[in-house]
């Protein structure tokens, strides 16, 4: 069966590892926060007909407790922190994301769940999860630390200036008298179990996907399946690592 004009004239769609340095200029040019994660990263990169397009970062986030609600082990969940993509491109970005999980999870084969958050302070509603069958279980509340004049995430404050930080009498006696914890928007957390056991006891407690700011209700805690301890790896590139997409 021959091909559809439009097909013919799409780009081939390669996703392999990437450098540091490359993350970070996608995320400095294409992403709205302008800023990398400081954590341990496993960084994939996109190309389009050969050019650099993007990158998809895996790390832990800024929530150290990340697998608990699920009962899993730290080394057994990970986050989708950025998504950095130049415009323009030909390959929508739910393909791209769908693509990512499949190197990941390629990568590191004991990796139980991805976890993710729509930022609905930027009236994100998780659009690109649902394209890709991610659960919703529902919003996540969360504050900042106003100190010195700036908001800051309370994880930055904890590396910034350990337990203390965590308290505002603490921050207020210490660092800055007008320290105050400052209730932030929402955010949207949806989830991608990879393995079929996992996501059975989670779509037992999945809310319906949001698709306005009215629809936000109360998190639900997820339950605590009890699974073997695995390792995320961040890998090297070599050719049976790499992911192409056929157009």
């Amino acid at each position: 069966m021959s091909s559809s004009p439009r097909e013919s004239l799409m780009v081939d769609l390669r996703l392999d590892w990437c450098s540091h340095d490359a993350a970070r200029y996608a995320v400095m040019h294409w992403h709205y926060s302008r800023k990398m994660p400081a954590s341990k990263l496993v960084r994939i990169g996109v190309w389009e007909g050969g050019r650099f397009r993007g990158v998809v970062l895996f790390g832990v986030g800024a929530n150290r407790h990340l697998s608990r609600p699920f009962g899993l082990r730290h080394t057994q969940a990970c986050e989708l922190v950025r998504v950095a993509l130049a415009s323009g491109r030909q390959h929508p970005t739910s393909k791209v994301v769908a693509l990512s999980l499949r190197l990941l999870r390629k990568q590191s084969p004991g990796l139980r769940i991805v976890v993710s958050y729509a930022d609905l302070g930027r009236e994100h509603y998780g659009t690109l999860y649902q394209a890709g069958n991610w659960i919703y279980l529902g919003p996540s509340q969360q504050s900042y630390l106003k100190i010195l004049g700036e908001l800051v995430h309370p994880r930055s404050v904890y590396d910034r200036y350990g337990k203390g930080g965590q308290s505002v009498v603490w921050l207020r006696s210490h660092v800055d008298p007008l320290a105050e914890r400052v209730p932030m928007a929402p955010k949207f957390k949806y989830v991608f179990p990879f393995d079929k056991k996992l996501r059975r006891e989670l779509l037992r407690i999945a809310k319906p996907y949001p698709k306005s700011a009215a629809e936000v209700t109360p998190a639900t805690r997820p339950g605590t399946p009890r699974e073997r301890a695995v390792q995320l790896r961040p890998g090297r590139s070599n050719s049976t690592d790499r992911i192409e997409a056929q157009s």
